[in-house]
């Protein structure tokens, strides 16, 4: 028997209005309700695997790279600034600040190229169409319109919440960004990284264009990241104050069952549900996975108020 799930609405959903209040209200409740469900899932030793050890680790490399990279870029953006200024001298200065925003780039990039690789190999030599369609691919479908949609009202308490399967719409929009960034923020900052090469079939003018590009699209994607998806995925009540699947890569069935209940019933019909059985996360590994986190979200969250300081400034 699983876990009782959190408690719903008459329609079917818990009102995601009332759930943000008490995130804002009672952040030290929330977490420890967290803790709770946490504990009760080790307790029962429900576990199923939800992400290896490769993508947990490209995950990280992700992560590294694109703190890395706002970290050494924002100062050199707001360099007027005076915690700019101090943010670049603890570098080495700006000139240093600049060769690491480039090792930063170069380290995103090869997960980047890995990650594609790997799709790649997926689908021309294991010839795996699932990655083009169906419930386990990030490639958009028709279903996710319908969610959205359902989703909205469910946030309006019109409807029940949608029965997700293994990716939300909402994920799906964070993996496709990466590929915007890579050709946008990255393309243009090859073009900046090398003038020479690029100058010799490129007119000058796209050099101004490419610096605006760079800059006002990386501080958008900062922006999005440390706010938007760092809610949707670390900061709701139900998650917070973080997720830890995609450290330890597991997830409780108590979980699985209540946000993604669709993926929970498709594996039990399809007899793939106790092929992913998995021990409970160890002690050691959540309480590394805690530190891992809370790192990673406290430099990107002090990173965001520099940057709302400078703007509004």
């Amino acid at each position: 028997m699983s876990n009782p799930s959190p408690r719903q609405d008459p329609a079917g959903g818990v009102p995601q209005a009332r759930e943000i209040a008490v995130a804002i209200q009672l952040p030290a409740q929330a977490a420890g309700r967290t803790r709770d469900r946490e504990a009760a899932g080790v307790a029962a030793g429900r576990y199923y695997f939800r992400f290896g050890l490769f993508h947990r680790l490209l995950h990280g490399g992700v992560v590294l790279s694109f703190l890395g990279l706002v970290a050494t870029g924002m100062p050199l953006k707001f360099s007027h600034t005076a915690w700019a200024a101090r943010v670049s001298r603890y570098l080495g200065g700006f000139e240093a600040a600049g060769y690491f925003h480039r090792v930063f780039a170069l380290l995103l990039c090869l997960a980047f190229a890995i990650h594609v690789a790997e799709v790649a190999y997926q689908l021309f030599a294991r010839k795996d169409a699932r990655v083009l369609w169906g419930p386990t691919s990030m490639v958009p479908q028709p279903r996710d319109i319908l969610e959205m949609y359902r989703h909205f009202r469910w946030f309006l308490g019109l409807g029940p919440r949608p029965p997700f399967d293994r990716f939300t719409y909402w994920e799906k929009f964070d993996y496709w960004a990466v590929f915007w960034g890579m050709a946008i923020i990255g393309g243009s900052g090859f073009v900046l990284w090398f003038p020479t090469l690029f100058a010799r079939f490129l007119p000058g003018w796209l050099f101004n264009v490419a610096f605006v590009i760079h800059s006002e699209e990386a501080l958008l994607a900062a922006l999005f990241i440390f706010s938007v998806h760092f809610f949707n995925s670390h900061f709701r009540p139900e998650k917070f104050p973080a997720d830890l699947v995609i450290f330890t890569g597991r997830v409780s069935e108590a979980e699985l069952r209540h946000e993604r209940p669709a993926e929970y019933e498709r594996l039990q019909a399809e007899g793939l549900l106790e092929a992913l059985r998995a021990e409970a996360p160890p002690l050691w590994m959540r309480n590394f996975s805690r530190l891992i986190a809370s790192t990673a979200l406290g430099i990107g969250l002090l990173l965001m108020a520099l940057i709302v300081v400078a703007l509004v400034r």
